[in-house]
C-alpha cells in the first residue's frame, strides 16, 4: 500500500514554496493528492478511488504489471545511450514502424512530445530549405519556444505581436463551430482551400512554406475531428509549395481512435504524412517519444552536416518499456476494445443529448470523445460556466474529467484504454444525474448574482472564473471584448484578481456597457 511522506496541507505549502507558480494543478481550490494508480483508477491519500477519464498518458492503464516488470528487468541489466549497439533500440524501431505505412521507416527517439515536435520542425526545414510553418487555430504542439510559436492555443495568451511572421494560422477544420459546418456540401475542400490561399499569400510576400503541422485530432482545441479528405487536400497544396506534412499523434496515437492504430489513418488509406510525431501514450507514463519519417527526409537531415544525438532518447530501458506497451495493446486487443467501448460511450452520450438541451454536440471516435456544452443549441453559445461546474461536481462523485477548447466548454474523454463499458455507463449516469438534480443540478446550484437588471447564473465555487471564462472569444491581437447587460460580483478573491478585469468586478456594470479583458488574464483563471 502506498503511503505519503507529508499530509496534504504540507504538500500544498511545499509546492507553493518550491514549485514554479505557473505550474498549475487540477482543481486548484481543492486539489486531489494522488498517491497510487491502478488500471483506470487513481487513489488519494485517504484511499478513496477516482475514475480517471482524462489520462491518455497511462495508455494501457496505470502501473500495468507487464510494463512495470519490463522496466525493472532492463534497469537491472543496463541503461545507457544509443551510441552503443543494443537490440532493444532496433527491435523497437522495427515493431513501431510496422504499424505505419511503408514509407515511414526511419525513427528518431527522444523524450517528450515537445522534443518530438521540435525535431520534426527541424527535419522539415532542413529537408525543404524553407522556414515558414502553417498551423491550425487552437492547436497545441508543446511547451518549448519553437512549439509555442506554432501553438495558437498558447501564443494567443501572450497578446499583440505574439504570432511570428514565419507562422501562418489556418482555421481549425471544425464542422460544429467553424466557418464551414456540417451543412456545408464539402467542408474538407473549403478548409483546405484556405490553406491554399495562405500559401499563395505567403509566396507573394517572398516567403516559402517548410511544413504544415496538425494534430491528427485536435484535443486542447476541443476534441475536433477534421472532415475526411481534408488532410489529403492540404497535403497536396503544401507539397506543391515544396513543404511537408507533419502529423502530430502525441495525444491520439497507439490505437486510441479504435478504427485505426493512428488517428491520421481516419482520413483514408490514400493519405500518408511525411513526418509523424508520437509521445504521451508511447511509454505509459515513462518519458519517451519518437519522430518517424521517410528515408529522403532523414537523408536531408544527415546531409546538413550536423550529427544528431540525444542522451536519453532510445535508451534500453525506454525501448523495453515501449516494447511492453505494444505487447499489451496487442495481447489485450486494446484497439478493438477502444472501438467497442467508445461506440457504447458515444451512444449513451447521444441518448443524454436528446434529454438535456445543455448538450449541443457529441463527437469523437474510440476513446477520444468530446461533449460540447451549449446554452443555446441554435446559436451554439458555449456553456462555459456550466462545463466548469460539471467537472467540479463530477470530482465530488470521484470522477476526473476536464473541459477544454477555445471556450473551455467541451468535456473531454480520453481515459486509459482499459476503460470499460461499466465505467462509461457510470460516468454518463452521473452526468445525467447532475443535469437532472432538482437540488444540486447545474441550474439550481448556480445562484443568481443579483442587484442588476440582468442576472448571470454561475456556480458558487467558480463565481469569479465563470464571469471571466464565459467572456472568452478569440480576436486578432488577443483582446477580448464582451458586453454584459449587467452583473455584480461580491466574491472576488483578492485585489490582484480584480485588476484583471476593467469595467467589472465589485461594481455593477450598466446595460450595454463593454468590459474588455486581456486574453491572457481570462484564460489564466481556467487552469483548474
Amino acid at each position: 500500500m502506498a503511503t505519503q511522506l507529508f499530509d496534504k496541507e504540507t504538500t500544498i505549502e511545499l509546492r507553493k514554496k518550491h514549485i514554479g507558480p505557473s505550474c498549475a494543478v487540477f482543481f486548484a481550490k481543492d486539489p486531489i493528492k494522488i498517491i497510487r494508480g491502478q488500471g483506470q483508477f487513481l487513489y488519494d491519500e485517504k484511499g478513496e478511488r477516482y475514475l480517471d477519464c482524462i489520462n491518455n498518458v497511462a495508455h494501457v492503464g496505470h502501473c500495468h504489471p507487464h510494463v512495470v516488470q519490463a522496466a525493472i528487468k532492463q534497469m537491472e541489466l543496463l541503461n545507457t545511450n544509443s551510441r552503443f549497439l543494443h537490440d532493444n533500440l532496433v527491435q523497437y524501431a522495427q515493431r513501431l514502424t510496422a504499424t505505419l505505412p511503408e514509407k515511414l521507416s526511419v525513427c528518431y527517439f527522444v523524450n517528450s512530445g515537445s522534443e518530438a515536435n521540435d525535431l520534426a520542425l527541424r527535419l522539415a526545414r532542413h529537408h525543404t530549405g524553407h522556414q515558414d510553418i502553417i498551423t491550425l487555430d487552437n492547436a497545441y504542439h508543446g511547451h518549448v519556444t519553437s512549439l509555442i510559436d506554432v501553438s495558437p492555443y498558447k501564443f494567443h495568451e501572450l497578446g499583440v505581436g505574439a504570432k511570428k511572421d514565419f507562422i501562418h494560422v489556418a482555421s481549425a477544420p471544425d464542422v460544429y463551430r467553424g466557418k464551414f459546418r456540417e451543412d456545408h456540401p464539402d467542408p474538407a475542400s473549403a478548409y483546405a482551400d484556405e490553406v491554399k490561399e495562405i500559401i499563395e499569400q505567403a509566396q507573394r510576400k517572398g516567403r516559402q512554406i517548410a511544413a504544415f503541422i496538425a494534430e491528427s485530432l485536435q484535443s486542447c482545441g476541443g476534441q475536433v475531428l477534421p472532415p475526411p479528405g481534408y488532410f489529403q487536400k492540404v497535403a497536396q497544396h503544401v507539397r506543391g509549395a515544396g513543404g511537408v506534412f507533419i502529423a502530430d499523434e502525441v495525444q491520439v496515437g497507439f490505437g486510441r481512435v479504435g478504427k485505426h492504430f493512428w488517428a491520421f489513418q481516419l482520413q483514408g488509406e490514400d493519405f500518408v504524412p511525411d513526418i509523424v510525431t508520437m509521445g504521451k501514450p508511447i511509454g505509459n507514463g515513462h518519458p519517451m517519444s519518437c519522430v518517424v519519417t521517410t528515408k529522403d527526409i532523414a537523408d536531408s537531415f544527415l546531409n546538413s552536416g550536423m550529427e544528431y544525438f540525444n542522451t536519453f532518447g532510445g535508451n534500453p530501458v525506454s525501448c523495453a518499456i515501449g516494447l511492453a506497451v505494444l505487447d499489451v495493446i496487442e495481447n489485450q486487443a486494446l484497439q478493438r476494445h477502444a472501438a467497442q467501448v467508445g461506440d457504447y460511450l458515444i451512444a449513451l452520450l447521444n441518448e443524454l443529448k436528446e434529454k438535456h438541451p445543455l448538450i449541443g454536440d457529441i463527437r469523437g471516435t474510440g476513446l477520444f470523445v468530446g461533449v460540447d456544452m451549449v446554452k443555446d443549441r441554435l446559436k451554439r453559445t458555449p456553456a462555459t460556466a456550466e462545463a466548469q461546474f460539471m467537472i467540479y461536481r463530477l470530482k465530488e462523485e470521484h470522477i476526473i474529467l476536464s473541459a477544454d477548447g477555445p471556450h473551455r466548454n467541451v468535456l473531454k474523454f480520453k481515459p486509459p484504454m482499459c476503460f470499460s463499458r461499466e465505467d462509461a455507463k457510470f460516468v454518463v449516469d452521473k452526468i445525467d444525474a447532475i443535469l437532472s438534480d432538482p437540488d444540486r443540478g447545474i441550474h439550481q446550484a448556480m445562484p443568481e448574482i443579483g442587484g442588476c437588471k440582468r442576472k448571470l447564473q454561475v456556480p458558487s465555487d467558480l463565481l469569479w472564473e465563470a464571469l471571466i471564462v464565459s467572456a472568452i472569444v478569440t480576436e486578432p491581437g488577443g483582446e477580448l471584448t464582451v458586453s454584459f447587460s449587467a452583473f455584480q460580483d461580491t466574491s472576488l478573491p483578492n485585489e490582484d484578481d480584480e485588476e484583471n478585469v476593467r469595467g467589472g468586478g465589485r461594481r455593477c456594470v450598466g446595460p450595454g456597457e463593454e468590459a474588455t479583458h486581456r486574453h491572457k488574464a481570462a484564460k489564466k483563471r481556467l487552469r483548474t
